[in-house]
């Protein structure tokens, strides 16, 4: 496979930016060591936010529960009545991701799970089962939704190119994303803190004393190695109806997402937004995808910054990898060598 690998350093202050089930950042063990962790899941998502934002027309999948009644709008304007769409469009969801009875009872036109879809497959949908069924009202429902997905080609969705989608129910229009994405963990040692707040009444009387409110709130603060990679060879079969040209801009929108998008836990309350220390960008015109976090799986120690140490091990481990198993690349490129979009041109300078 053509591959994009990006492996990033970045140090966060006092932040919770992926929450467990009772509030507390996430951790992990590795190297016999607590480390702090973001999910990739979570990654992913302010990935996929940001790169809707830098190429809105080229990223406009939607992953939700609520694909009825988009559908339902697009069978309408091809010429259904209000009914036999809302039917039609309750029989598509019931195939693609089941529908929510106990929603419906409630007037409210769900699905079980969600389903990421795009507007020019929604409205090819529509299209289809509206012109099949005037046609013959008895048309297999299951082979003209299959048909439909694919006619639209993804040429509006490279967020469900990249990141992929499951139909249990039809496997012919899953899709396995070309985008790979590792959960950012410490290159330390990290322990979750305690932050004990208060608040004030400001309509309180004088005379009363005491906080208005108390409570506690799970922080950490850490510098992070994380990694993502973009599989050019599968991303290319997945985004055929595009050209050239948007190929590279999707490219563009993804490498910038990935280096620039941070989640958006409590971005008010402890705004952690930072911009990483050092990012390693890689072509591989073959080969696999290879982390380079075992840089850190003893967990580093210093007294003069984490991040730079972390810079220095990540650069000693590539370079003993790429002696000892070979390894080739078409290119290499890092920030701060050079600027950001510099970074970028030098990347996407090997996309074809």
């Amino acid at each position: 496979m053509k591959l994009i690998e990006l492996h990033i350093v970045q140090s966060f202050p006092v932040s919770c930016l992926n929450r467990d089930d009772v509030g507390a950042p996430k951790t992990a063990t590795f190297g016999g060591a607590t480390r702090a962790r973001i999910s990739s899941q979570c990654l992913k998502r302010a990935i996929r936010e940001l790169a809707k934002e830098l190429a809105p027309e080229l990223f406009q999948g939607n992953r939700s529960r609520l694909i009825i009644t988009p559908l339902v709008e697009q069978l309408k304007k091809n010429g259904l009545a209000e009914a036999r769409a809302v039917e039609l469009a309750k029989q598509v969801g019931d195939y693609l991701a089941t529908l929510d009875d106990a929603a419906a009872k409630k007037n409210e036109l769900k699905v079980k799970t969600l389903m990421f879809l795009s507007p020019a497959e929604v409205a090819s949908l529509g299209k289809e089962l509206a012109a099949t069924v005037k046609k013959d009202p008895k048309a297999n429902i299951e082979k003209i939704i299959a048909k439909a997905c694919k006619s639209a080609a993804l040429k509006d969705a490279a967020d469900i190119a990249i990141f992929g989608r499951m139909v249990a129910s039809d496997h012919s229009l899953t899709i396995e994303g070309a985008g790979m994405f590792s959960h950012a963990l410490s290159t330390h040692k990290a322990d979750n803190d305690l932050d004990f707040f208060s608040a004030v009444d400001d309509l309180q009387s004088k005379d009363e004393a005491g906080a208005g409110m108390t409570g506690m709130l799970e922080f950490t603060s850490a510098t992070y190695y994380r990694y993502a990679a973009l599989n050019l060879s599968l991303l290319k079969q997945h985004l055929t109806a595009l050209s050239s040209d948007e190929l590279k801009k999707v490219v563009d929108a993804f490498i910038n997402a990935a280096i620039l998008a941070v989640p958006g836990a409590r971005k008010n309350s402890m705004n952690a937004n930072t911009l990483p220390a050092y990012v390693l960008g890689i072509v591989k015109d073959k080969g696999q995808p290879i982390q380079l976090i075992n840089a850190f799986e003893k967990p580093l120690v210093s007294k003069n910054g984490i991040a730079d140490a972390s810079v220095v091990a990540l650069k000693e481990h590539h370079s003993d990898l790429k002696k000892i198993w070979n390894i080739q690349a078409a290119i290499e490129v890092a920030i701060p060598d050079v600027d950001l979009n510099t970074f970028c041109k030098e990347i996407i300078a090997h996309v074809s």
